[in-house]
This record gives C-alpha cells, structure tokens and sequence, in this order.
C-alpha cells in the first residue's frame, strides 16, 4: 500500500473510531430519556366508566440506578387504576431492595404482574451482534439465580397478582378484569391457563379479558387470541434497543416481526384480531447499557367502552 493509501485508511479508521464513540455516548445518555407513551383504546363492554392501566416492563435495575428510580416514583403520580407489569425487573443479585424501593409507590395500587428471565436469573456478558442471529439462549446450568422468590412475596404482599401461568378475575366496580397470564416465554415456561370461571352472577356482569406475556412468541400470542383475549400485554423486545432512525428495530429478541417491537398494533389470527400493547422497556441489560433510537417508556393506556 502506497503512503497515501495508509494515510486514507488511518484516516478512515480514525473517523470510525470517532463515530462509534460518539454513538456510544449519545446511547449512554437516551438510556435514562424516560418517556411515557398515551394510548386509547375502546376495548370494553358497552356502558363501562373508562379504565386507566400502566404498562411497566422491562425496568432491569441495577443498584444507584437513581434517575430511573425516582423517575418510576413519579409514575404514581398518575393515578393509574390497575398497574401492569409484563417482567424483567432486575439486572444484578442485589437490585431487589432498589427496585421495591423504586415500586413503593406503585405497590400501593391494584396491580398484576408476569416474570421475564430476568426476573429468575441474571445476565451474562454476550456479544452484541450475537442478537442478529435470533432470540438470545438462555442455559440454566451457567445462570446465577436472582432472589426472585423474595421480589414476588414482596409484590404478593402489597396485592399485586401473579399471573404466571394462572388466570384471575378482579372487580372493578360493576366491570370483572379476567386476568390470564403466561410465565416467562423466552424460558420456555409458559403454559397458557386459559381464563378465570367465575360465579354464575359473575358470568352475566360485564367483563374484560386482559392476557399478559413477558415475551411476545407467536405461538403465545396466538394461543391468547384464539381463546378471545381483549388485550394482550407484553414487553422483552426493548423495541429493538439500538434502532435505525427512520427504519425502526434490527431485532426483536423473539419471533415477532420487527415492526411490531415497539407499540400498539393489532394481533391477527384464525380471523380474530386482538390489539397488542409492547412496552419498549424501561431498562437495558447492565452489560448494553445504551439505546439509540428506542428510548425507554412506560404506557398509560385509556381504556374505554
């Protein structure tokens, strides 16, 4: 190579190294641009006073993780009636304590929850670029167990609903929320237990079939659609995570289509279409602590007649 040939190729080199250590900066900064996403949704029964739900998902917290945790505080200030979380609340063997500390709030409100896998285990290092080959492989026998038992007594005892592969129905007024919910899909944990039977009374008030999944598998989705869920709540894609402005997702950590990593669309199936809320996430994994293009949210959804 001629001395102008390394001269253009240092140069280059150089210009790379720049722009890979800006994006990683500005991605270091979008992780903590906490945003909140309002949808509307006219999914019950005929003459029901409007229900209002936020969506949490994907929180993966981390000890001093202090401008998520006082931002999730805030989110009380909403005065949701009902508090979903479709799982993935820890990224550390010692963030349970921060994150009921970040939820106290929060805990005080009717609320249902599903887990993620890390919510059981905690992450490992990995290679970035490994996600562009498919959903990431989780292998219990090289996995650190979380203190999840200890994060789930401390939900169960401020009411908050397990939904793992059990079914629900609560009362809202004269409104039943029949709850279904699955555990965590990416594990292979998931086992779908159809929904809640209810009294004879209970059958003729009006209801409302409410599905939550950690990770948004087809074979899931399918399972909750065909079975007539309203809604269907779900998390794990972290909307992509690094995003391509004016494209969307390279990944969705699952077998859902990429353009349905982040938001509200509507689930199709044998003819039925069910509309299907993913959180974009609230956190990262402690070792991809960046986003671009996907900041993190939480959904306050309005539901309505």
């Amino acid at each position: 190579m001629t001395r102008s040939g390394w001269r253009t190729a240092a140069a280059s080199a150089t210009g790379l190294a720049a722009a890979a250590t800006a994006a990683v900066g500005y991605g270091l900064w979008e992780k903590n641009q906490f945003t909140l996403r309002y949808e509307s949704l006219p999914v019950l029964p005929a003459g029901s006073d409007p229900l209002t739900v936020l969506h949490l998902s994907d929180i993966h917290m981390v000890p001093g993780q202090r401008a998520k945790a006082a931002w999730l505080r805030s989110l009380a200030e909403l005065e949701p009636d009902l508090v979903v979380n479709t799982g993935d609340n820890l990224s550390h063997l010692r963030a349970v304590d921060p994150l009921l500390e970040a939820l106290e709030p929060l805990l005080r409100l009717p609320g249902v929850y599903v887990p993620g896998s890390n919510c059981y285990f905690a992450p490992r290092p990995a290679n970035p670029l490994s996600y562009l080959a498919g959903p990431s492989k989780q292998r219990a026998g090289q996995l650190r167990e979380l203190d999840w038992r200890r994060m789930h007594e401390a939900f169960g005892a401020a009411g908050w609903i397990n939904l793992a592969n059990r079914h629900q129905a609560v009362a809202h007024g004269p409104l039943r929320l029949d709850f279904s919910g699955v555990d965590d899909p990416h594990l292979g944990y998931d086992a779908f237990a159809g929904w809640p039977a209810g009294s004879v009374s209970g059958d003729e008030a009006p209801h409302v079939r409410i599905a939550l999944a950690h990770a948004p598998y087809q074979r899931v989705l399918d399972a909750f659609t065909d079975a007539g869920a309203d809604i269907i709540f779900a998390g794990h894609t972290h909307g992509g995570q690094v995003c391509i402005p004016g494209y969307g997702a390279l990944v969705s950590n699952c077998d859902l289509p990429t353009w349905r990593a982040r938001g509200l669309t509507w689930w199709e199936h044998r003819g039925r279409t069910v509309p299907l809320n993913v959180s974009a996430g609230i956190g990262t994994s402690r070792y991809a602590p960046v986003r671009i293009a996907c900041r993190p949210e939480a959904v306050l959804l309005h539901l309505t007649a």
